[in-house]
């Protein structure tokens, strides 16, 4: 029996769960990221957690993210809960479950009046089965019947894919031999399978129309030897979806939830010896590490290309190795093996210090935070030195066979995103050139002379058509300078840029001497046109532009087109998340005066704020901005 479990079990008899809810992210990942807790044991996680009193956690951690998720199918859904439960609390989130009737989902998905809609779930999860197609063709059945029957299962999906409210998460269907054998000729079997594939391809692509969908394909699990479903609890319990298969399921919906609510990590960070190349190079020499010429070489070399293939994503590479610097840059400019060169790397570590302080001290270089980046290793006393000396670093555990690497890496989908764009992929030059900024920085004599030496630019408008999935991304992304929390969807997003005459929308796009940094932040706001006021409801901006003022002025730009435009306000609001601390002073700075009432709840500990727009901020000297065109047109309302 595992540590964690017993610790869970003790907390639970003592009474001091929802008190020690932050330690179960802990407990379940274990301590040198190995899981503690892995595989089907996560089912008896998640019912020990499932008599967690949300309300009773939050009045401990209010800052705990509580997901509502409703869940309903075509089968048995219940076994999925615990296991999801489990592993959204793996990632510090706190699963509040609905479960719709048996088999009802149609009914679930489709009365207004009912119990999923009622509890506005955040997900709603409709688990179907090749049972969803086949209880409704007929006795005999041809291929011709499922294909039928599948079209119309598909084209019902679409329909309420349309008209959902919440993210709603789909799965392609298993086709299982029961029912492919019971054709007897291999034409017939082909033409099932044909058709069957082609039901699931446009599931696949209900995704493109449906912004607030997403399927998750079965396959990649099924291909890893998880069966489908016990043929018994099938027939007498209509478990048609195994508890392997829930719990390999309930895994990739976590991914999605953590990455919709802003969770993605960005920068993936590689010990060397024996993780990206075969040998130790303080012992073996630069001659002596290999990544081919070997079967073990060979192994090492496939998981540098599966590493080059997330780098070319926009995942962030850095290096934390104990070896000597001179040492791994010979390697990384030369070694005829190496798949990965130094350009590939945003920051590299190669020292004898602690790596858990390198790790502090890569995130401060690219502007993260350490909860941004993922740590691989193949050593258990460094992991378990930087899950102690930088907890929030999530840890990969790489074991002594590097045929495992990229199984080990792609595990957990940390790097998983709603969706991916040009800025993304463009992410690994943006950091190249700011090397070059720090080059200039350590170049310079004060910060301010720093700044103007960079020429900052700022285009802020209303976003442009192919922008709107960067600016989801942002919002979904954005801890630091996201004075609200707030994250919103794409379609959302086009909603709110489509009505100017009560919506405002703007887009940042910066660049400086050294390039373009692409569209790095957003405000968001909403008239009020009887009180000749604007509501700030949010603004974001990315991390990797923080502390160069570029805030303050995108405001200052912001207010002097309100007062432009006639309006007699501007009102704004922060509102305290787990990462956005360090901006509860910005409004306040840009001569915002704080209107909280005086009866606001202070656990909430929000703030309200309001800028009469008479004497506006400075721009600052070192930024230029293209001020933005307030587009107000038609009716407005109050």
């Amino acid at each position: 029996m595992t540590k964690g479990l017993d610790r869970l079990r003790d907390l639970r008899a003592q009474g001091l769960l929802e008190k020690a809810y932050d330690e179960v992210p802990r407990l379940l990942a274990g301590e040198t990221g190995e899981p503690e807790v892995g595989g089907l044991e996560l089912r008896t996680a998640g019912r020990l957690l499932a008599g967690v009193d949300p309300a009773a956690v939050l009045a401990h951690r209010p800052a705990t993210p509580v997901i509502t998720v409703a869940v309903t199918g075509s089968c048995t859904v219940g076994p999925v809960r615990d296991p999801l439960t489990a592993e959204l609390a793996r990632h510090g989130m706190l699963a509040r479950t609905v479960t719709g009737d048996h088999g009802a989902w149609l009914r679930d998905l489709t009365d207004p009046a009912g119990a999923l809609r009622a509890a506005d779930p955040e997900f709603t999860l409709c688990l179907l089965d090749a049972g969803a197609v086949f209880a409704e063709v007929p006795v005999p059945w041809r291929p011709e019947d499922v294909e039928e029957a599948a079209g119309r299962l598909v084209d019902r999906l679409a329909a309420i894919a349309a008209d959902w409210p919440g993210t709603l998460v789909l799965n392609t269907l298993p086709l299982e031999r029961r029912y492919t054998h019971q054709l007897v000729d291999h034409a017939s079997r082909a033409r099932l399978g044909a058709l069957w594939r082609d039901a699931n391809a446009r599931l696949l692509r209900l995704v493109e129309s449906s912004p607030r969908v997403v399927v998750i394909d079965l396959d990649p699990l099924l291909g890893g030897a998880v069966p489908v479903a016990d043929p018994r609890l099938a027939q007498y319990a209509a478990v048609n979806l195994g508890a392997e298969l829930l719990a390999g399921y309930a895994r990739e919906v976590a991914h999605l939830v953590r990455s919709l609510r802003g969770r993605t990590r960005k920068c993936l960070v590689l010990d060397l010896d024996n993780t990206l190349w075969d040998g130790i190079l303080a012992e073996d020499g630069p001659e002596g590490v290999a990544a081919s010429g070997s079967l073990r070489g060979e192994a090492f070399h496939t998981f540098q290309r599966v590493v080059k293939q997330l780098a070319a994503q926009g995942v962030l590479l850095a290096v934390n190795s104990k070896n000597d610097a001179a040492a791994v840059r010979e390697v990384l400019t030369g070694h005829p093996d190496l798949l990965l060169r130094e350009d590939d790397f945003a920051a590299v570590r190669a020292n004898w210090a602690p790596k858990d302080a390198n790790l502090r001290e890569i995130a401060d270089e690219l502007g993260l935070a350490p909860d941004a980046c993922v740590f691989a290793d193949d050593t258990p006393a460094e992991r378990a030195q930087v899950r102690h000396g930088a907890p929030d670093v999530a840890l990969v555990a790489l074991g002594a066979d590097p045929a495992l690497h990229t199984t080990a890496l792609l595990a957990d989908g940390w790097f998983d995103t709603p969706a991916l764009t040009d800025e993304d992929r463009a992410r690994a030059g943006r950091y190249r050139g700011e090397r070059r900024r720090r080059e200039l920085r350590a170049g310079t004599g004060s910060y301010e002379e720093f700044l103007t030496g960079l020429d900052t630019r700022v285009d802020l408008g209303p976003p442009r058509a192919h922008e709107f999935p960067r600016l989801a991304q942002l919002t979904q992304r954005t801890n630091q300078f996201n004075l609200t929390g707030l994250r919103l969807r794409e379609d959302e997003l086009r909603a709110y840029a489509a009505d100017p005459a009560h919506r405002l929308l703007l887009a940042a796009r910066t660049a400086d001497r050294f390039g373009d940094h692409g569209l790095t932040g957003a405000l968001l706001g909403r008239y009020h046109e009887s009180a000749g006021v604007l509501e700030l409801e949010n603004m974001w901006l990315s991390c990797r532009v923080l502390a160069r003022a570029i805030e303050q002025a995108c405001l200052a730009a912001l207010l002097a087109a309100a007062r432009d435009d006639g309006l007699n306000a501007v009102e704004a609001r922060w509102l305290p998340t787990p990462r956005n601390h360090r901006a509860r002073g910005f409004y306040p700075s840009c001569g915002f005066e704080d209107v909280t009432p005086p009866n606001r709840d202070p656990a909430a500990g929000e703030r309200r704020y309001r800028h009469d727009l008479t004497r506006l901020p400075a721009m600052p000297d070192h930024v230029r901005v293209d001020p933005p065109v307030l587009e107000r047109t038609g009716h407005r309302d109050g």
